[in-house]
């Protein structure tokens, strides 16, 4: 004796083993046997033999009209087994009883289920709308198809090229453009960017990397809202001083400016001058919250997205000609020793005289210029008494690292003649050392500041956003630590305000400490252990590193162009690890599959034989060792 019974959703017919009052022992045609509750069982039969039965009846169930099922069923609950006695007209055999429970169970559309071997017809109404969505769905399966199709053999069509910028950043995974335009991805092995390149939905890969960063963090374009600037509300004394700034000639932002005053023959008062937009931007108001949306500005070759908007840059940039606000710290200092004597900070209007340009001064402020008093030398007046004491100020740093700074790097700017939206564009990759003695007299004075500072803040229980390196770990956090690779008590980023949200947050407290003293903790934008200073530091760092990546990989982009364009074929290196090799000329770091192992700074020379813009990789091959 067989039985048909269901067992989770699926029908099966197997024979009695042994029989209970509420469960029956069955055995497959394999010899494996379960146990399974009588409930289940629709019914019990005797021939065929069970494979026999579900195959024939699944044969007999393909050929029943479900439409004339519907016409021939009442209108009401039915049981399959009685149904197909009026069905088939005669008393059913176990085939045709399962064949119409098959037939039945595969049209839920026609039928609804209400238990074990038992269906209700659908209503006339229920049946049409259920008809319908079916045939919608048909078609939509078709159309989906048709795309899918046509995408795989190399055409766009129009619905998804309507929504191409969409598929790659903040898609609708619902829609039938997605669910066609990933199958395409599937069956062609492409990832979403490669196969929106080769469809032509972008007309290169640059515009497709630059719109993934602009869709993802500027959704509403990269403009700002209208903000109004709030009046001047500060009468502040005016700086009697002759200041400089040096900058590159790309800069729009002057954050910082230097000034020297001699004492005596060997006492200068020099002034490290920042741009105090912390003065216009209160905590929560909407200029601060444009700057906590962006955290810095953006920086990639041949253009930059502002933190801020131009209006206030303008007003606060400490531009050559006009008196604008900043917060300066003088030092008192021995030339001869590098002794700081005494300090202090102040709240001032600055004027700066001129804004030095790094690509026309640099080619003329050599070291030996700096060292010779008798040289010729621009500005040597204002150059060479910083230079002196810069010397000193990097010569202490060293002696509490214990060594010295190694800061020898080369660094590269990218110039671009044309748009930074057009691969076409010439890019020039400039070198430069960044041990350079005008870096290094701005770096020195810069640190001195945000060493000091950060002393200033930690005095009055004011608290800031220290940057500390221990045991070779950076970290940002609210405590005065020290920071053992720059070799300073406590440092802190705060000379950059117009280009950096941490900054901004900083002089805000340094102001207060500044203005106020000893009650500066009372009145400082935030107070010590406030929690939201350390939701800045985690959005910061993420942010941060994002803008960070971005501009990596449009500085290996124009790389990359920047090879195409010189047509070159092989390039030299150096071995950075394994098959990780550094490319001379260009900053750019590649892997070179198949070389040889080599210790790290071995001179290789390598064939340029592709590049893949969209991956931002170079493929070449090792060719041998070069000279050294």
């Amino acid at each position: 004796m067989y039985v048909l019974y269901e067992d989770s959703g699926n029908f099966k017919a197997e024979k009695i083993f042994s029989e209970s009052d509420s469960t029956l022992q069955v055995e497959a045609a394999s010899g494996k046997r379960s146990k399974i509750k009588k409930a289940n069982v629709l019914f019990s039969f005797d021939q065929p033999e069970p494979a026999g039965l579900l195959e024939q009846a699944g044969e007999l169930a393909a050929s029943l009209e479900i439409d004339f099922l519907w016409e021939c069923a009442p209108q009401e609950e039915l049981d399959a087994c009685e149904f197909a006695r009026e069905y088939f007209g005669h008393p059913p055999n176990a085939v045709e009883k399962t064949a119409l429970i098959f037939a039945l169970n595969s049209a839920p559309a026609y039928f609804h289920r209400r238990g074990k071997g038992r269906y209700r017809p659908a209503p006339p109404d229920i049946l049409q709308a259920a008809l319908a969505a079916i045939e919608k769905k048909r078609l939509q399966a078709e159309q989906q198809q048709q795309w899918t199709d046509q995408m795989v053999a190399g055409q766009l069509p129009e619905p998804i090229a309507e929504v191409a910028k969409s598929l790659l950043t903040r898609p609708d995974k619902n829609t039938q453009q997605w669910k066609a335009f990933e199958a395409a991805c599937e069956q062609t092995g492409s990832s979403p960017e490669q196969l929106l390149l080769r469809l032509g939905a972008w007309p290169h890969p640059l515009a497709l990397h630059r719109h993934r960063f602009l869709a993802q963090n500027f959704p509403k374009g990269t403009g700002f809202p209208d903000v109004e600037l709030p009046a001047p509300d500060w009468e502040l004394p005016f700086a009697d001083v002759e200041a400089y700034s040096v900058d590159d000639a790309s800069t729009i932002e002057v954050d910082d400016a230097l000034s020297v005053q001699p004492i005596s023959d060997e006492v200068v008062r020099i002034g490290v001058h920042i741009a105090a937009p912390g003065l216009a931007i209160t905590r929560g108001g909407p200029l601060d919250d444009i700057a906590r949306s962006r955290m810095s500005t953006v920086y990639v070759p041949g253009e930059k997205i502002p933190m801020l908007p131009q209006s206030l840059i303008q007003r606060f940039s400490l531009d050559a000609g006009a008196p604008r606000p900043a917060l300066s710290l003088y030092v008192q200092a021995n030339l001869n020793t590098g002794e700081i004597l005494e300090s202090e900070t102040r709240v001032e209007m600055v004027q700066v005289r001129e804004n030095l340009r790094l690509n026309t001064l640099e080619p003329l402020v050599t070291e030996e210029a700096l060292d010779d008093p008798q040289a010729e030398l621009p500005y040597g007046h204002w150059l060479r008494p910083l230079w002196r004491m810069a010397k000193a100020l990097g010569a202490q740093r060293d002696a509490v690292r214990g060594k010295t700074e190694n800061n020898n790097r080369v660094e590269y700017s990218f110039q671009l003649e044309g748009q930074p939206d057009d691969p076409d564009s010439i890019v020039h990759i400039v070198p430069r050392r960044r041990n350079a003695p005008l870096d290094r007299v701005v770096a020195e004075y810069m640190i001195l500041a945000n060493n000091l500072w950060g002393g200033l803040l930690a005095q009055h229980g004011v608290p800031g956003i220290y940057r500390s390196q221990q045991a070779g770990r950076v970290r940002m956090s609210t405590q005065a630590l020290p920071h053992e690779a720059i070799g300073v008590p406590q440092y802190i980023w705060s000379t950059s305000p117009l280009r950096r949200y941490v900054d901004l947050i900083n002089q805000g407290q340094i102001l207060a400490a500044a203005q106020h003293g000893v009650s500066a903790r009372l009145v400082a934008p935030f107070k010590p252990k406030e929690a939201d200073l350390f939701a800045i530091i985690g959005a910061f760092d993420s942010q941060y590193a994002l803008w960070n990546d971005y501009q990596n990989d449009m500085e290996r982009y124009w790389c990359l162009r920047w090879l195409q364009q010189h047509d070159v074929k092989r390039v030299q290196g150096q071995v950075l690890r394994d098959d990780l090799v550094r490319l001379e000329g260009v900053p750019l770091v590649t892997r070179v599959a198949g070389m040889p192992e080599f210790e790290r700074g071995q001179p290789v020379e390598l064939e340029i034989s592709g590049f893949d813009e969209l991956a931002l990789e170079l493929q070449c091959r090792y060719l041998g060792t070069a000279a050294s």
